[in-house]
């Protein structure tokens, strides 16, 4: 037997494996043919007994304890790995690309030399080549001519080894010639102007090589000063990679201590075309300019220094492409100001240099140190400097610090790696930071995925988001802040002239109302070089974004110092004619500004009044520049006429009548046994309710009296009367031995509280009740309270039965679960999400957002209130990596991308409510849930109360749906980013409420007459139909009963449902739908046989011998007709499957 084992051993070959398919480009992967002398056969190696149980090594015990204490499981460890290997280049794709390298510097050395002509001469371009540069003033001194360049070499990041995926860019040095230019080139861009001559120059040249493929200019990190030549290789491979080309002068052309950031190399009188008189002739300091300058001066010195500390760090190339992925998800990699790749590596050999890490770390050590460092230090105050020993013309930090907002200064000592990033963007970097860090060590949170794989863009991360369009408009804000010299330093770019002012007037004024204030980053413009250089008005209009902070955000009052301080001016002169002076109740009279809004929709909305106020007033901004997207999609729940409103006010209306019924419920007397728990049950009681039960007042001629109990009941030929929700409320009496142990003796004693609890209410508070045996409808406040009597032990009794050998049989059955969720999860489920209000105030709207998109997209029967609540809570409770939603705009985005992203085959979703669960059983949850994962719902909820059933998602969804459910949210989260985020035309939010109908086979068309909800469609009729209320007042108390719980169309499903269940499926809008879908399930059209009891709404298909039966569709769709007479309008047949 051990003979035949090691023969098959001996034939067991491991082959070795190939290089990954790469996701650019979609090549498969090649099969390299290899020589007999090349060919390689592994066999396994044989270990001995000693071999095998032999003590680890250090290393192997070193990589054990580093996946015990740094990462929360070794699944996480792995995780980073395999994500390393995907963003790494494969050996295949560097070939490609050191060929193509080798290709456009060979093409690079034969450029042909042209004759000298002035710098603003361009006859010797030909007219299909542009010069990618914004020529402002028209002319400057000075020479230019072409000429082959001194040499060519790779810089950036592929020759460091930290070029990543999917972007890869490789970056290409040309050296300009040191007789194009010339010592004094650094004034009046005469310099940047030679450079992107140059740059013309070489794409004229290389138009005529059939070994380029496409050719485009563009500028490094959207600086204008400093454009670029994107070369792409021909055919397949276009679309893989480009070459960056950068125009450089020779090092140490220029000296360094020409851009000390004081010093001016932009003369007023150039730039202005206007002559100065010599004692106004002070130019002013030029910082951006010199920067951008003495950038293409250092690159290859900053190569030598990141190779030689990458080469002492063999994690440094993994750390630095982990911190890309982190950057490039929160989209702070790409654009102006940015801070890119090469900042990344900088920051980590700063750290390096400062033995703040250790050359001996991983990559995952190296990413956890730099995220810490970011988030405990602020540049914008204290900067950072990578020069050891920088020469005595170097700047020193403070002199960095009064020329920009962040200061990271470079090996030199002489250049600010961050001069473009505003401190707006650096906060920003450090918030991210920091919530990074915050979550990193929760075992409760995947942190991998929150990390490094959830992508963040702003308008899912920030709680409010504005644009500025008409770019050009900002001009006229240089002028109204007098912002010339910044003009000319940054070279008459006036959007990123005018941004650091904007942003610290918004900082200004809005104040504590905001934690953080972001804005987008215009991102690299590229144009073909056959065209002319985009101006800056060209650009994608400016967002900015709000992070609000939730308790003052919607404060009406901005409450300024005392009238006699000298602040007061400071306060005056923000605000200008909002400012008044104004007394406070404690006697102090101060300057203040008050802004307008009465619901909490219109204060939600104030950051919006402030931010138009103050651009218009300091930046000559006017309000049509603004486009404020912070809640557009409110407008799907909004009710009322002149005030709008969300539903905040009419929820606090409902909570405080229950309230006080609850209290005059405890203080009853009279009652044989007391009340132990008064709790609510209901949506509305924890403002999650979609549109909240209003305060009404029945219109008498509307309707006849019923004979016996006096009740309303509307006419004949009326439309039918407006839906009146009964506000379900448990009370719980108190446990004593005089309760029956039977069950159905116990339901006739809760009947008699129900009748007793009537006639206390009654005579004590004078409100018309209607007892019935399974409740007590009390019509209070214009609102009518459902209140149902629940014993503790009723449950228990319900389990147990008697079998036939007389034995007590415990089991649990449906009409027990159906009681405890009635009588026990749902209060309790209603209490703990009124708590999260409490926290969050802009949970229930996001919760009301949710339903209403649900509702609209027909899935409410099948995601239920409770589910969708849930879903939400999970947004505010385990937010990362975000932060919780402060808008119900960003909440409703962030529950459409968690419903279409989230792993629901292999995922629970764990709601944490009270934070009652400990990092143990959210591993219990997840070891269970995987264990018996075929048996459990398909989404699957789990809370502190229900670890292992999922009992809101046990009955629905199914697969089927849940999968619609994914693709609908994916394509209407696509959608609605899209719509809010594109400035260029006017769009219908209300597209993403309209579902598709074409998926489905019949469409029941409604009268909207009987339509009680009429009003609260997507689409609301321009005909609207009396419906039995008196507007203004509320009904009194002791009036008589409305028509409660009636609505025609839910009864006309629930009768559909039960006679047509097994053969279709059936969809409708809770909120005013006019529309029930119908969907054939395709097993109901598999020929049975012929059985009597089974004939219903069936024809008989005889087929030689075989009698069979078929859904008759004909006949049902008739009966669906019948079966609504007065309700259905038409029945729409769409399809014709069945006949398949």
């Amino acid at each position: 037997m051990k003979k035949k084992q090691a023969v098959a051993e001996d034939k067991v070959e491991m082959i070795p494996p190939e290089s990954s398919q790469e996701e650019q480009g979609g090549e498969a992967p090649v099969k390299a043919k290899r020589s007999k002398t090349e060919e390689v056969v592994y066999h396994p190696v044989k270990l001995s007994r000693s071999d095998l149980y032999r003590p680890p090594t250090a290393e192997e015990l070193s990589q054990l304890k580093e996946a015990e204490s740094l990462f929360h499981c070794s699944l996480l460890k792995m995780q980073m790995e395999e994500l390393l290997k995907e963003i790494a280049l494969s050996e295949r794709r560097k070939q490609h690309i050191d060929s193509f390298i080798q290709t456009v510097t060979n093409l690079l050395q034969t450029v042909p030399e042209s004759p000298e002509v002035e710098v603003s001469d361009l006859s010797w371009l030909s007219g299909a080549v542009k010069v990618p540069f914004l020529l402002v003033p028209k002319t400057t001194k000075g020479k230019f001519h072409m000429a082959p360049p001194a040499s060519v070499d790779l810089i950036g990041s592929y020759p460091l080894g930290t070029c990543t995926k999917p972007r890869i860019m490789v970056d290409l040095a040309v050296t300009i010639p040191a007789d194009v230019l010339h010592p004094k080139d650094v004034i009046n861009q005469r310099y940047p102007r030679k450079r992107a001559l140059y740059l013309a120059g070489l794409a004229q040249y290389l138009t005529s090589s059939s070994d380029i493929g496409t050719m485009r200019y563009s500028c490094l990190h959207g600086n204008r000063l400093r454009p670029v030549l994107l070369l792409t290789p021909p055919g397949k491979d276009s679309s893989s990679f480009s070459i960056r080309v950068h125009a450089c002068p020779p090092p140490g052309f220029f000296r360094p201590s020409r851009f000390h950031p004081q010093r001016n190399n932009i003369r007023i009188e150039w730039y202005t075309e206007l002559q100065a008189s010599k004692s106004e002739r002070i130019d002013p300091p030029t910082p951006h300019y010199n920067s951008s300058v003495l950038g293409d001066l250092l690159p290859r010195a900053h190569l030598q220094f990141l190779c030689a500390i990458s080469s002492q760090c063999s994690s440094f190339a993994n750390g630095v492409a982990l911190l890309k992925v982190w950057l490039r998800q929160r989209e702070l990699e790409q654009g102006t100001g940015c801070f890119s790749g090469f900042l990344a590596s900088m920051l980590l050999a700063y750290l390096l240099t400062t033995h703040r890490i250790s050359n001996t770390m991983t990559a995952y050590q190296l990413l956890r140190n730099s995220l810490n460092f970011l988030a405990s230090t602020d540049l914008t105050v204290n900067g950072i400097s990578l020069a050891r020993d920088p020469d005595f013309t170097a700047p020193s930090l403070a002199e960095f610090h009064s020329a920009f907002q962040v200061v990271f200064v470079d090996p030199s000592g002489h250049l600010n790696l961050c001069a473009d990033m505003t401190a707006c963007t650096y906060k920003q970097l450090q918030h991210e930071a920091s919530v990074s860090m915050q979550f990193w060590d929760n075992p409760t949170v995947d942190g991998f995925h929150s990390l490094l794989m959830t992508p963040k863009p702003m308008m899912r991360t920030s709680d409010h988001v504005f644009q500025l369009c008409e770019l050009v408009k900002l001009q006229s804000s240089c002028k109204k802040l007098n912002l010339l010299s910044e003009l000319m330093d940054h070279s008459g770019n006036y959007i990123h002239t005018v941004l650091p002012f904007i942003l610290s007037l918004l900082q200004q004024g809005l104040g504590q109302r905001i934690r953080l204030l972001t804005h987008s980053l215009s991102p690299d413009p590229e144009w073909s070089v056959e065209s002319d250089a985009p101006k800056h008005r060209d650009q994608p209009p400016l967002s900015f974004g709000l992070l609000l902070e939730p308790e003052l955000a919607a404060s009406v009052l901005e409450r300024g110092p005392p009238a006699d301080s000298p602040k007061a001016s400071e306060f005056r002169q923000l605000w200008g004619s909002r400012s008044e002076l104004r007394r406070f109740q404690d006697s102090t009279i101060t300057e203040a500004v008050v802004w307008d809004a009465k619901t909490m929709c219109q204060k939600r909305l104030i950051p919006r009044q402030i931010i138009t106020h103050l651009l218009q007033l300091h930046a000559d901004i006017p309000e049509s520049c603004v486009r404020y997207v912070g809640s557009m999609v409110d407008d799907v729940i909004k009710t009322g006429n002149e005030v709008h409103s969300t539903g905040e006010e009419e929820s606090l209306l409902v909570v405080q009548s229950y309230d006080d019924l609850s209290r005059k419920l405890w203080r009853l007397e009279g009652l044989p046994l007391s009340i132990t728990a008064v709790q609510g049950a209901h949506p509305a009681l924890r403002y999650t309710q979609v549109f909240p039960p209003l305060p009404m007042k029945p219109d008498y001629s509307f309707f006849d009296r019923e004979k016996t109990t006096r009740s309303l009941v509307p006419k004949e030929g009326k439309p039918c009367p407006a839906y009146v929700t009964p506000i379900k409320v448990i009370c719980h009496m108190e446990g004593s031995g005089k309760w029956p142990h039977n069950a159905l003796a116990i339901r006739h004693i809760r009947t008699a509280f129900h009748i007793r609890l009537g006639e206390l209410l009654k005579k004590n508070h004078n409100y018309t009740c209607r007892p019935c045996p399974t409740h007590l409808d009390v019509w209070k406040d214009g609102l009518v309270f459902r209140i149902q009597v629940a014993y503790h032990r009723e449950p228990q009794v319900l389990r147990e039965s008697v079998n036939a050998e007389g034995l007590l049989v415990v089991r649990d059955n449906e009409e027990v679960q159906a009681l405890e969720m009635a009588t026990i999860h749902k209060p309790l489920l209603t209490s703990t999400l009124h708590g999260l209000q409490q926290q969050h105030p802009c949970f229930g709207a996001v919760c009301r957002l949710a339903k209403r998109w649900l509702g609209a997209q027909l899935f409410s029967e099948h995601i239920t209130e409770d589910t969708a609540d849930l879903l939400v809570a999970s947004l505010f409770l385990h937010p990362a990596p975000f932060t919780p939603p402060g808008s119900p705009q960003v909440g409703f985005l962030r529950f459409l991308h968690l419903l279409s992203s989230f792993d629901w085959r292999n995922n629970p979703l764990i709601v944490n409510l009270n934070s009652q669960l400990t990092a143990a059983d959210y591993t219990e949850i997840k070891n269970t849930f995987m264990g018996s994962r075929e048996s459990l719902p398909v989404m699957f909820i789990a809370t502190p109360k229900d670890k292992t059933l999922s009992m809101w998602t046990k009955q629905a969804p199914t697969v089927q749906i849940l999968q619609r459910v994914v693709v609908v949210a994916a394509e209407c989260l696509k959608l609605l980013e899209h719509q809010l985020m594109d400035s260029s035309q006017i769009h219908d939010i209300r597209v993403i409420m309209r579902p598709p109908l074409d998926a489905y086979d019949v469409l029941i068309h409604l009268n909207p007459k009987q339509v009680p909800l009429l009003s609260q469609a997507v689409d609301p009729p321009t005909v609207t139909f009396s419906r039995g209320v008196m507007t203004g007042g509320v009904g009194k108390s002791g009036g008589a009963l409305p028509v409660i719980d009636y609505n025609p169309v839910s009864l006309y499903l629930e009768e559909l449902r039960e006679a047509f269940g097994d053969l279709a499926l059936f969809f409708c809008d809770p909120y005013g739908g006019t529309v029930i879908a119908v969907l054939w399930k395709p097993k109901a059209f598999i020929p049975v046989p012929f059985k009597t009891s089974q004939a219903s709404a069936r024809s008989i298909e005889v087929t030689g011998e075989e009698v069979n039966t078929v859904p008759n569709v004909k006949a049902i769709l008739e009966d669906f007709q019948i079966m609504g007479e007065g309700l259905v309008k038409s029945v729409e047949a769409r399809t014709e499957k069945w006949s398949f």
